[in-house]
């Protein structure tokens, strides 16, 4: 097992693989194993890529929710388009299948006081707050068993607003977070200690202090007014004032020099009055939303149980122009990235850029399939589909120095090699007509960005054979993910998607492997895979 790179192995280990795989009894006694057997354990699941010590919870779950990214979908309600596709329970069914732990839920005032979910002032259908709610209930802790998070887009008057209370206590009892827990009413709990636990995102009235001190009195009735800044939108030209970012306490004073050269767009905000419902305010604990003005003010101002939602057009500019700031940010403070408005067509971004600084809920359009989904599945293959994995610890570290744009040159990079052998009935392997090809991607940090292609093999979709060998140099391998897409060649058209599969670089298995391939869908095709050498040193 020396090609396998597998530790610790001995004669009782390969006695359980002959006795599991070897199909012909008489070489099974003879302690020996056929090209039969030998291939079934090939294709059996202790040779996939995905290493299986990865596909359970193995990281430390006791840092605060900070310090993880944690799996995240916008408007999960929704299963198409933004404008005028169904409302649907199965997009919150399916998200939690997935292992999704924050779900949005955009809420409006329906008839006889029953709160609706839809995407207001468009055509998408309606659901009725409580069948949400009920369905969540039921699928919330069956692929993890860590917390679940609610974001509420919330457009309901106080009336509506306390029977949304109302639901949530009713339905989820005890494991709905209404209290801080012991030992956390200055900081974020863990993971671990939010275990099978609802917790509400929203906007939240006054302090936790405020809220434990009218823990069991009678709220219903009781509304407060507050005025709240909302951003004008503006030009993506950058029209309007313009000045430098204020860059706070976070930089050193090279840093400060950098920035004050940088032009970037500040918004600009308008007065709103809100109104809330105090029984709804009080559900809110440690995911309270407080609405972003900058780094700066974030740093002088800003609860620790207070998290930001961002839009992904400024996330963007943000990360470009001022990456280390972010990551400081996202360091303290829970924050959330999420769709610009135009992506009507429930199109998604690259979440990469994303995590790259720390943004710890990065939300996509779960019902779309594509690259940026298949980066979302890869990603949180880690720590045992759970919903939550351990950021690095660069970034998670206050005197981090870390900054995505600038690899520093001394940082241990890895050496990835790999030999693409063949292919195993990639569709359409009925016709066998495919000129197959594969192209091997990493995604990680913009110096890591990188792509290489086999050559085609004409005529072949049943057992291509390329016995081509690959490397790469990834700087930051902790943030790497690799995804291998099978395509059948097109001269006129462009290539035709057969099949792909997306995991983290550290979570690859050396020596030989096989690759198993998914849809567009994400569901597996099985049997078709590839067939590779996997090799890395650091």
């Amino acid at each position: 097992m020396q090609e396998q790179y597998t530790l610790g192995f001995s004669k009782s280990i390969a006695s359980e693989i002959i006795q599991k795989y070897e199909p012909i009894e008489e070489v099974k006694q003879a302690h020996q194993m056929s090209f039969e057997g030998f291939r079934r354990y090939m294709d059996s699941s202790e040779c996939l890529l995905f290493d299986n010590k990865y596909d359970h919870v193995y990281q430390d779950m006791t840092h605060p929710l900070t310090d993880y990214f944690i799996s995240s979908s916008h408007n999960t309600y929704l299963i198409s388009d933004q404008l005028w596709g169904p409302s649907d329970l199965w997009g919150y069914i399916s998200a939690l299948v997935k292992g999704c732990r924050c779900l949005e839920i955009d809420c409006w005032d329906g008839s006889q006081n029953e709160p609706i979910v839809y995407h207001g002032y468009t055509f998408t259908s309606k659901l009725l707050f409580k069948t949400v709610i009920q369905a969540i209930h039921k699928y919330a802790f069956i692929a993890s068993e860590y917390p679940v998070v609610l974001s509420l887009e919330n457009h309901c008057s106080p009336s509506q607003q306390e029977v949304m209370a109302d639901t949530l206590l009713a339905t989820f009892g005890d494991a709905l977070l209404s209290y801080t827990l012991d030992n956390f009413s200055d900081r974020l709990p863990s993971p671990e200690a939010l275990k099978f636990k609802i917790l509400v995102r929203n906007k939240k009235i006054g302090t936790l202090h405020e809220t434990l001190e009218r823990k069991g009195s009678d709220k219903h009735g009781q509304v407060e007014e507050f005025e709240e800044e909302e951003e004008i939108e503006q030009e993506e030209d950058g029209s309007g004032a313009q000045e430098p970012e204020p860059v706070g306490d976070f930089q050193d004073d090279s840093a400060k020099e950098e920035q004050s050269k940088r032009v970037v767009r500040i918004p600009l905000f308008r007065k709103k009055k809100i109104k809330i419902s105090m029984a709804l305010s009080d559900l809110v604990i440690y995911t309270k939303v407080e609405k972003f003005k900058s780094f700066h003010h974030s740093n002088l101002y800003q609860q620790f149980n207070e998290s930001n939602s961002i839009g992904e057009s400024q996330a963007r500019k943000l990360t470009k122009l001022a990456a280390r700031e972010f990551i400081l940010h996202t360091r303290k403070f829970i924050t959330r990235v999420y769709p610009k408005a135009t992506r009507a067509d429930s199109s998604n971004f690259n979440p990469q850029e994303f995590w790259n600084v720390g943004c710890q809920m990065v939300a996509l359009n779960f019902q779309t399939p594509g690259l940026p989904m298949d980066l979302q599945n890869g990603k949180f293959l880690d720590n045992g589909c759970s919903g939550y994995v351990l950021k690095p610890r660069f970034l998670r570290d206050k005197k981090t120095k870390f900054n995505p744009h600038k690899v520093l040159i001394d940082n241990n990079p890895l050496t990835l090699t790999i030999r693409l052998i063949s292919g195993i009935q990639l569709p359409p392997s009925y016709q066998n007509k495919a000129d197959t090809l594969v192209i091997i991607e990493i995604f990680g940090v913009p110096n890591d960005q990188m792509k290489q292609q086999s050559r085609v093999i004409k005529n072949n979709a049943f057992n291509p054979r390329w016995n081509e060998t690959f490397t790469f140099v990834i700087q930051v391998p902790e943030l790497a993910l690799v995804r291998f897409v099978a395509e059948n060649q097109g001269l006129i058209a462009g290539n035709e998607f057969l099949g792909q599969y997306t995991l983290p670089v550290l979570c690859m298995n050396r020596g030989y492997r096989r690759v198993p391939l998914f849809s567009k869908m994400g569901e597996s095709l099985e049997p078709a895979s590839l067939f590779i050498y996997v090799w890395y040193i650091r």
